[in-house]
């Protein structure tokens, strides 16, 4: 064989043994760029002179006190004084006014109130609505036989297997034929 032949085997059993490796070759080269996680990227305190020169260093590896966590952080976003503050203490002047003005708490029920008004909300359909949507939608789910199925449990139970063992016995939809309207 010739030194050219040779060389070229090599290369390709070198390609060969690179391809073997795993799928991160691009990776390893560097031809691949990763972009960081936008929500995984988190600022960081500035650096400010101590009011105090006589502290200790930080420790490497500890924590920093001025930085919180992620949870902290949203805390923070959204009531300001209740990260750092703690507990808030009773409320102001200012604030018991202001519900004082807002006028009688809220029934207990009502969210079922809203809900039935709701209901009464809703608007009729038209005609060209009926004639479109005459055919209403099924239920969702498929119906189960209640006394087949505890039946299957009951045998399920004293043959002493598990309760996923066998069919589940669903109702069948037995629609009549009536000819050409029994396409629909």
């Amino acid at each position: 064989m010739r030194p050219i032949q040779i060389a070229s085997v090599a290369a390709s059993m070198a390609l060969l043994c690179l391809a073997g490796c795993g799928g991160d070759v691009e990776r390893t080269f560097g031809l691949t760029r990763d972009a960081p996680d936008e929500f995984t990227v988190t600022t960081r305190a500035p650096l400010s002179m101590p009011p105090d020169y006589a502290l200790s260093p930080p420790r490497p590896g500890a924590s920093r006190p001025q930085e919180l966590s992620a949870q902290q952080a949203a805390e923070a976003s959204l009531a300001p004084g209740a990260v750092l503050g703690g507990n808030p203490g009773p409320d102001s002047a200012g604030q018991q006014a202001l519900v004082q003005q807002a006028g009688p708490s809220a029934p207990a029920n009502i969210r079922d109130q809203v809900n039935a008004e709701a209901q009464n909300d809703v608007p009729h359909a038209g005609l060209t609505a009926k004639l479109m949507f005459w055919k209403s939608t099924p239920e969702p789910g498929t119906p189960l036989d209640p006394a087949a199925e505890a039946q299957r449990l009951r045998e399920n139970a004293a043959l002493g297997q598990a309760p996923t063992v066998g069919q589940t016995p669903i109702i069948q939809d037995q629609k009549p034929s009536h000819g050409f309207l029994g396409i629909f």
